[in-house]
């Protein structure tokens, strides 16, 4: 069987494999459902593209099971004492993404993977710099989950940063009272996770994890009206594309829709509608359409 190898797949693949190849020597490398988000990305595929950089010496592999994903060819269990690093079953099947656990004895990435990997980063394959290609419409999905989804990003803590900064930005257009409100309805947990970096609830978000931004946020008047301090379309956008450390070639509006989509999942229509009122056109726009 002919697999066509894709440049946004090949990318997510040696980005990922680039992130935790490090002096930590023998290493996990778990590849989930949501490094390819609406990428359409079938088992068959991903064992194909891991063989092809394989083969082609971009990245130094040795794993077990057959590359095109039959699965009695495949192991169903692990030895942990011949195993370092692994492709979780967490991807495309019913149980997972993979029929069965694809084992590495070691995974990193060569010289000629580093240079086409940077080669790759400095001019983005065209479908990565759109974001995923389907919706992502799974209400019960972690909340950061759903931004990083939409919003393009590989990493939750872009996730979380960028979302309290377009939280930020949102409460400084509001009353205190208005605020007070949607913090009453955000007490979800943001994302189900071990690292301490990431155990809070959205409404920690929304009311700052900065103790000082968040009292200044209290204490001063709705940013609306004539004079300098206005937020508009054009400030809101440029706030939250220069306070959030947004990633290269992620979309600002992208990144905005994502964040307003995730977030009316998990209010009120009377909160929906209040926040709404707050919002000028191009923002409330894309508020209305998350």
């Amino acid at each position: 069987m002919t697999i066509g190898i894709r440049e946004d797949v090949a990318y997510i693949m040696l980005k990922k494999i680039s992130e935790t190849d490090s002096s930590k020597g023998m290493h996990t490398v778990n590849f989930s459902q949501t490094d390819f988000a609406g990428r359409e990305i079938t088992p068959a595929e991903f064992l194909g593209h891991l063989d092809y950089l394989n083969q082609k010496q971009y990245i130094n592999a040795e794993f077990s099971g057959n590359a095109y994903g039959n699965q009695e060819d495949v192991p169903d269990a692990i030895n942990p004492k011949e195993v370092d690093v692994r492709i979780a079953n967490t991807y495309g099947a019913s149980d997972g993404p993979l029929p069965h656990l694809i084992t590495f004895k070691k995974a990193e990435l060569t010289d000629k993977g580093r240079q086409a990997l940077a080669d790759m980063e400095a001019n983005l394959p065209e479908s990565l710099k759109k974001g995923p290609a389907v919706p992502i419409a799974d209400k019960d999905m972690p909340f950061l989950h759903k931004v990083m989804l939409k919003a393009g990003l590989s990493e939750p803590y872009d996730a979380r940063d960028l979302t309290e900064v377009v939280y930020r930005v949102m409460r400084d257009l509001m009353t205190t009272e208005a605020a007070d409100r949607v913090a009453a309805e955000l007490h979800e947990k943001a994302m189900p996770t071990d690292d301490k970096a990431l155990q809070m609830e959205i409404t920690d978000l929304w009311k700052d994890t900065n103790p000082i931004v968040g009292f200044l946020s209290r204490v001063r008047p709705p940013w609306q009206g004539p004079g300098i301090f206005k937020i508009d379309d054009d400030r809101f956008l440029f706030r939250v594309a220069n306070e959030g450390g947004m990633p290269p070639n992620v979309d600002r509006e992208q990144v905005v829709k994502a964040v307003f989509s995730a977030t009316k999942d998990e209010l009120s229509k009377e909160r929906i509608d209040e926040i709404a009122s707050w919002l000028p056109g191009k923002v409330r726009q894309l508020w209305e359409e998350a």
